[in-house]
């Protein structure tokens, strides 16, 4: 089990789209308040489409409030100020939270710097700000399922006929 933690998202199809990733591996996705949107937003519904119930959410005021309630877990700060490579961190499951921004500032500075040895970051060319948010979790997520053998995951698909 993957924690995902949602620091003050604001854009609804991303928290979304998070939602259905963390459906379909199994993750759970923690929301720290105040967010952009309302957890009833149409936006927020169709991107996790019918997925909801097989995701488990949380909702937070403080990030703080995340930390205090995981006192045994290791968190990671995903930001472009991060110094260490995501994929150089060995995960395991169920006891890494990796923490993402709001999509238009990032993780406030105070947080990064008070976790500094902590701070990750998905490599990018210069010119590129940074990765869509959904998909940044996306590559985290799935680094830390394949480094785990992708346990509980179905491996094997089977075409159909046309």
């Amino acid at each position: 089990m993957f924690n995902i933690v949602l620091f003050n998202p604001e854009i609804p199809q991303n928290a979304g789209n998070i939602v259905r990733t963390a459906a379909a591996t199994g993750s759970r996705v923690h929301f720290v308040r105040p967010m952009g949107f309302e957890v009833t937003d149409k936006h927020l519904k169709r991107a996790g489409l019918d997925y909801w119930h097989h995701a488990e959410t949380f909702y937070y005021d403080s990030i703080e409030e995340v930390i205090s309630q995981n006192p045994s877990a290791q968190f990671y700060f995903a930001s472009t100020k991060g110094q260490r490579n995501y994929a150089e961190i060995d995960y395991s499951a169920g006891d890494v939270f990796v923490v993402f921004g709001p999509e238009s500032k990032g993780l406030p500075e105070d947080l990064l710097h008070r976790n500094y040895e902590n701070c990750i970051r998905i490599p990018t060319r210069a010119e590129a700000r940074s990765l869509n948010l959904s998909n940044s979790v996306a590559i985290i997520v799935y680094e830390a399922l394949r480094q785990g053998g992708f346990a509980n995951l179905k491996l094997e698909g089977k075409l159909t006929s046309f």
